[in-house]
């Protein structure tokens, strides 16, 4: 029987010398018994997986509106894929798995319908009011907004997985660490987490845009990137990414070049600072997982096509257009009639410190695109039901 003595045991006899390990955690927030098989971080990840907030994620946009398509991404599927990809990272290089795939499961809980346009309309609407990041939400959903234990609010995750998703540094996403020792590094599993995110987004996005027949093949193709891939694939360069089987080896081949190169330069960059225990890499100046400055170069090559090509093209602005103009009428309806607003948020904006604002946010940012939709409908047309 494996129990968690002996789970601990085998980290200590098998993980790097600078990787976290679940006996040494810095803690809960409320301190509770171990659990008799789990680690730490498996109760964290089970967790935050049982979340109604996790649930949601499934109709919630990454680009496309969920009623663009069953097959496209929405914001479960791509934590799912971060996941796979966080724990590749980890296993080779000889972090713990279970930590980082809780930091990457919960990095996008806090994030509302419609995708990064929900949330800069609510960062608008929120502008005298304290702001919106879904980066932020998401600590908030964790240390607080889930009520799922009689004896505190929040999930009561270890110290390791709520510094991971306060350091969640991307291209996309502001750190505010002010209280989680910002002047150290991440832990490797919170690094590599967040590579995995990127690499999730940036190969999935190039996969729905070609499925949705919005990105070019031809020009997709002639992208640097890609013609290290076809050529791996041994491919020429006028490979037809349009049709679905070169397509998935396309993406299938890309991730793995992705998640390579970021093994090979994260282990070069340990190696190179001579780093063996935890708190050295802690203290390093920079982040010790990254890409080779090769691939750094052809991702941002591949970033601004797509920002470019897809992100910027018409279906995808009309799609963000509606979205804007939907929860500006939602937050607008609520706060000018508090009384819409279900009981148990009604009682809330009375008790919130922070106000009514703050509350009608919240409320609109735990919705999925799906319900949004509907409420709209029961708040703005007269012939549907309340």
């Amino acid at each position: 029987m494996l129990t968690r003595d002996i789970l601990e045991a085998r980290e200590d006899e098998y993980l790097a010398s600078y990787a976290m390990r679940s006996s040494q955690s810095r803690g809960r927030t409320y301190p509770e018994e171990e659990h008799r098989y789990r680690t730490a971080y498996q109760r964290d990840r089970d967790r935050i997986i049982h979340t109604t907030a996790f649930r949601r994620l499934e109709y919630k946009t990454q680009v496309f509106v969920y009623s663009e398509g069953d097959h496209y991404r929405n914001r479960l599927t791509h934590s799912v894929e971060v996941a796979q990809v966080g724990r590749t990272l980890a296993r080779t290089l000889g972090c713990n798995e279970d930590l980082t795939e809780a930091i990457c499961l919960a990095h996008d809980l806090g994030h509302p319908p419609f995708g990064h346009v929900g949330e800069a309309t609510l960062n608008l609407l929120m502008q005298h009011h304290g702001g919106y990041d879904h980066q932020k939400q998401t600590y908030r959903i964790i240390t607080d907004l889930e009520r799922r234990y009689p004896d505190h609010p929040g999930l009561n995750l270890t110290y390791e997985v709520r510094e991971g998703v306060v350091k969640h540094d991307t291209s996309y996403d502001i750190v505010d660490a002010s209280s989680y020792s910002p002047y150290e590094k991440g832990t490797l599993e919170c690094q590599l987490s967040n590579l995995a995110d990127e690499i999730a987004y940036n190969t999935s996005d190039m996969d729905d845009g070609l499925r949705s027949g919005i990105l070019e093949p031809a020009a997709v193709a002639r992208l640097e990137i890609s013609q290290r891939v076809l050529a791996s694939l041994g491919e020429d360069g006028n490979a037809d990414l349009s049709q679905a089987m070169m397509r998935h080896r396309f993406v299938r081949r890309l991730v793995g070049i992705e998640i390579s190169d970021t093994i090979q330069a994260t282990e070069a960059n340990i190696k190179a600072a001579g780093i063996r225990t935890l708190e050295e890499l802690r203290q390093q100046p920079e982040n010790m997982a990254n890409y080779t400055p090769e691939m750094q170069e052809l991702n941002l090559e591949l970033k601004q096509y797509l920002f470019k090509n897809f992100y910027r093209h018409f279906r995808v602005v009309r799609m963000a257009t509606k979205a804007e103009r939907l929860i500006r009428d939602l937050f607008n309806a609520y706060v000018e009639q508090p009384l819409q607003l279900p009981l148990e948020t009604q009682q809330r904006a009375e008790e919130h410190e922070e106000g009514l604002h703050r509350v009608v946010c919240d409320y609109i940012a735990g919705m999925t695109d799906r319900y949004a939709i509907q409420e709209h409908k029961r708040l703005y047309d007269p012939e549907e039901r309340a």
